[in-house]
């Protein structure tokens, strides 16, 4: 298990640092709802995690993965082809990046954020978590290499919560730090906000390189 939960931790950390779903929960946090919108959107990006990570190992758990079957090079290919995809959306987000001087806009559904309902922030903290380009392939790739572990039941539910909760510790930080950091809490929070809207393409950039040779390498390890 504990070899498990060595190889699912760095794409754990790429689903915790996503800076716009963090941005998201953060203003959240400062809106009038806060207190309750705020810890209902990380609880669903959790759950979300839970879900999709769960759904991926039962689907794969299905398949022989010992060595030299073909679902074993199916697999590699797949994580070859996830770490490629990645690679280009990371020469993406570079390309992308604000000039020097300039501060990237927010996406226009982070201006409503102040009017959802708790039920909505929970489902939009879900979908972050699932349904992103970079949480989706990441998460599944995670899930893979959990299915292919060979575990008992009871250790894939740990590493799959463990997993989730990694995932949720960048969306859970604001959340705590509003809980916890008294008068100071929004200003820290609007400092983070901004670092993060100025620096989310760069941010992106590192992350999919990483994931992206991540994925690669494991793919290619296990096709040769």
């Amino acid at each position: 298990m504990g070899t498990a939960i060595g190889d699912i931790l760095p794409l754990a950390l790429g689903v915790a640092f996503s800076p716009a779903p963090i941005i998201a929960v953060i203003l959240m946090m400062v809106s009038r709802k806060g207190k309750v919108n705020g810890p209902l959107f990380a609880l669903g990006w959790f759950c979300g995690a839970v879900l999709l990570s769960a759904l991926v190992v039962l689907f794969a758990s299905g398949h022989d993965y010992s060595e030299g079957s073909g679902p074993s090079l199916v697999a590699s290919l797949v994580k070859i082809l996830f770490g490629l995809l990645l690679l280009y959306v990371a020469f993406r987000s570079w390309k992308s990046r604000p000039k020097p001087g300039e501060h990237a806009e927010s996406p226009k559904w982070m201006q409503t954020l102040d009017q959802f309902t708790p039920i909505k922030a929970f489902g939009l903290g879900a979908g972050l978590a699932t349904i992103n380009a970079k949480n989706l392939p990441t998460t599944i790739a995670a899930a893979t290499i959990l299915a292919q572990e060979g575990l008992a039941v009871t250790q894939t539910v740990i590493v799959v919560v463990v997993f989730a909760v990694i995932a949720t510790l960048g969306v859970g930080a604001p959340v705590v730090v509003a809980q916890i950091g008294g008068e100071k809490a929004k200003s820290i929070l609007n400092d983070w906000k901004l670092w993060l809207s100025d620096n989310n393409a760069t941010i992106m950039f590192v992350l999919f390189l990483f994931l992206g040779v991540h994925a690669l390498g494991k793919g290619l390890g296990g096709l040769f």
